[in-house]
């Protein structure tokens, strides 16, 4: 169907003239030709050069965009070492310091034991100390006591008076001396 159209455009339209659409007179055909020319000579010293020039910065934009991207990413892997080598040196100091803390708190302890045992050893000492005394006191009050009673209860016994104090105190010294003797004599059997 188009072939007809095209066949019908390029017969002549009158039988006088032989001017065919399709095909322009050789006058139009010279001053289309030249204007054609003048229109791509204008297009090539003008318009391309700064196409060109833009598409060359575009190009060397991207390429230096990429050098750029490829400098940054060599920048953070190097970056990345440093942190990971400073991460794992931070760790080891950390696990060094965990255990000088380890060790100096175990030498706390024991340090805390022993003195807490020589606090412990000085205050059963001093308790000890203060039982002796005690104790020594208690006998030499409990000797007089006994002593008193034993004359007086000797003297009602006897019947007559044991007032006088060296011939008592040599007497009560006597008897308690018997006494621990006896004491003694029975804690060994």
């Amino acid at each position: 169907m188009h072939t007809a159209f095209i066949l019908t455009a390029a017969e002549p339209a009158a039988e006088g003239s032989e001017h065919s659409i399709l095909l322009p007179e050789l006058p139009d055909l010279i001053w289309g030709s030249i204007a054609f020319i003048v229109v791509l000579i204008v297009i090539l010293k003008l318009v391309m050069p700064n196409v060109t020039r833009a598409l060359d910065a575009r190009s060397e934009a991207i390429e230096g965009g990429i050098k750029r991207a490829e400098r940054a990413q060599a920048e953070a892997d190097a970056r990345k070492g440093e942190y990971e080598a400073a991460l794992a040196e931070a760790r080891s100091e950390a696990v060094r310091i965990r255990e000088q803390a380890r060790v100096d708190g175990a030498a706390i302890l024991a340090e805390l034991k022993e003195h807490a045992q020589a606090e412990a050893s000085r205050i059963a000492a001093a308790a000890q100390a203060t039982i002796e005394v005690e104790r020594q006191n208690a006998l030499a009050s409990l000797r007089s006591e006994v002593g008193v009673l034993a004359l007086s209860l000797a003297s009602s016994v006897i019947g007559t008076s044991l007032e006088d104090d060296k011939r008592s105190a040599a007497i009560v010294d006597r008897f308690l001396a018997d006494l621990e003797a006896d004491n003694s004599v029975g804690a060994n059997k």
